[in-house]
């Protein structure tokens, strides 16, 4: 095992709450790209409202090819997987996330917050229905309201890439608690949660590239989220 990653270890072991913050960066492991890697048109045509609902199967198969294959085919990476584990073992207490691909989730985690929502919290534009439940999104086609017949979009979709508020509330409420944070694959803090950071709180940093993380960070691991992971007990 590598010495940073002995050290991060040890972190955990001596850490009675550990609140882990992930990115983007930790889906490419699962084959989702971000954003800097993605299309621009494409990102458009499945992101925007009144793209989405003038050719709904158009940006169904758009997402299947870049997003949805790797949700529900390839699944969850490592990555996604060991914090799962950890969390059962009771090493890690909560996963705070800006990703919307519900990985977490369907890696078995279980205290998530999804602080940008996620394709497992859904609307119908027509009769604003409530469909929370993100395997709608895994029936091959795009999904319909069975009440009205209307395209059913998910929270980042009719939210134009808002916040979740009870998710977020959630974020400031771990961070608050938390005696370790690790932050993995995020670029940077998305707002005001982290500074509810509980006083004298260790923080490490798991990502290849520099971020707004590093001065903050009592460890920077510039590695990839699946190999440092990995090597995880």
């Amino acid at each position: 095992m590598d010495n940073q990653i002995r050290k991060l270890q040890e972190f955990i072991d001596a850490s009675s709450y550990t609140v882990v913050i992930t990115g983007a960066g930790i889906s490419m492991g699962a084959g989702i790209m971000d954003m800097e890697h993605m299309s621009l048109v494409q990102t458009m045509q499945t992101s925007m409202e009144p793209m989405v609902r003038a050719r709904p199967e158009h940006s169904y198969k758009l997402l299947q090819k870049s997003f949805l294959k790797s949700m529900f085919v390839t699944g969850p990476s490592i990555a996604h997987r060991k914090i799962a584990e950890l969390e059962k073992r009771g090493k890690v207490q909560g996963v705070i996330t800006t990703n919307i691909d519900h990985l977490h989730t369907l890696a078995g985690s279980q205290n998530v917050a999804e602080i940008q929502g996620s394709y497992a919290i859904n609307r119908c534009s027509g009769c604003k229905q409530q469909y929370n439940d993100v395997q709608i999104w895994n029936q091959g086609k795009a999904p319909r309201c069975p009440s009205c017949n209307g395209v059913i979009l998910a929270f980042p979709i009719y939210a134009h890439v808002g916040t979740y508020d009870p998710d977020y509330s959630k974020a400031g409420e771990l961070m608050r608690h938390a005696e370790l944070v690790i932050v993995v694959g995020s670029k940077g803090m998305y707002g005001g949660y982290f500074g509810n950071i509980r006083s004298g709180a260790k923080v490490v940093q798991v990502n290849p590239k520099h971020t707004q993380f590093d001065d903050v960070a009592a460890l920077n691991i510039r590695e990839q989220a699946d190999g440092v992971f990995g090597q995880l007990q």
